[in-house]
């Protein structure tokens, strides 16, 4: 009985977007099994809808059934269970605190918190909102929003969170166009003291949603540690991009 299952998801696995149609010899030829047993098996896969049998050229394709799972397999995807995996990695990889920060009604807002284990830790939970021209994840997002709310944002109230926070305009707008150029942002002390952080833009079709950063105490993260880190938030923000654009996952709070 369960070799007989066993057979019947395989021959399922080979339906593919490279192969999504097959003849029952053709299957039975490729896989190398008799296509007695190959046709017995399409049979029965065809009675409870998970391959369709064309009338007219008697090939088989993957039926409605395996659609319906499909749609409760991605509706029931999170965010968390797909993105949190990466963003352990690099943690893992660096060590250091990462954060998914994305873009909400004019704030950054901290979505994901990952934290080295057995190291010093900095308190930053997920949900916190901060402005968007106070630190590296901030900037990293409001470097890639339009000139106009760039500017709405430069023109407005800065509040000076540590004695290290970026107030002047003309400064802000040389670091904003800085990150542009770049693709990172950096910062130290900014938000909370003696804390460096490391932030990519996370855009998915050109369109900015949200960042990704490393941070920790300033006397961790020196010139060789922001060396190794950058190239680690450039390959997981790629990974994230990804995820994102394959399961077309909304980020929000």
């Amino acid at each position: 009985m369960l070799k007989t299952v066993n057979l019947a998801l395989e021959v399922l696995r080979m339906f593919s977007k490279s192969k999504p149609v097959w003849g029952g010899r053709e299957l039975a030829h490729e896989m190398e099994l008799n296509h007695t047993n190959i046709y017995r098996i399409l049979e029965t896969l065809e009675r409870n809808g998970f391959v369709s049998k064309d009338p007219i050229t008697k090939q088989y394709s993957l039926g409605s059934v395996v659609w319906e799972l499909g749609t409760v397999f991605y509706e029931g995807l999170n965010i968390s269970t797909l993105i949190n995996p990466i963003l352990e990695k690099l943690s893992e990889k660096t060590g250091e605190s990462v954060f998914l920060t994305v873009l909400d009604k004019g704030e950054a807002v901290t979505l994901m918190v990952i934290e080295p284990k057995n190291k010093v830790k900095f308190s930053v939970s997920a949900g916190s909102r901060a402005p968007l021209y106070v630190g590296a994840s901030y900037r990293s997002i409001l470097a890639y929003m339009s000139e106009e709310t760039r500017e709405k944002v430069i023109t407005g109230e800065l509040v000076k969170y540590t004695g290290k926070t970026m107030t002047d305009s003309t400064d802000l707008r040389n670091e904003l166009s800085l990150i542009r150029k770049n693709g990172w942002a950096e910062s130290q002390g900014e938000y909370t003291p003696d804390v460096v952080a490391l932030a990519v833009p996370l855009l998915v079709d050109s369109t900015i949603i949200g960042s990704i950063t490393v941070a920790g105490p300033s006397y961790r993260i020196e010139e060789e540690q922001k060396n190794i880190a950058l190239p680690l938030l450039h390959e997981t923000r790629d990974e994230v991009v990804e995820v994102i654009t394959r399961y077309k996952l909304k980020l929000n709070t």
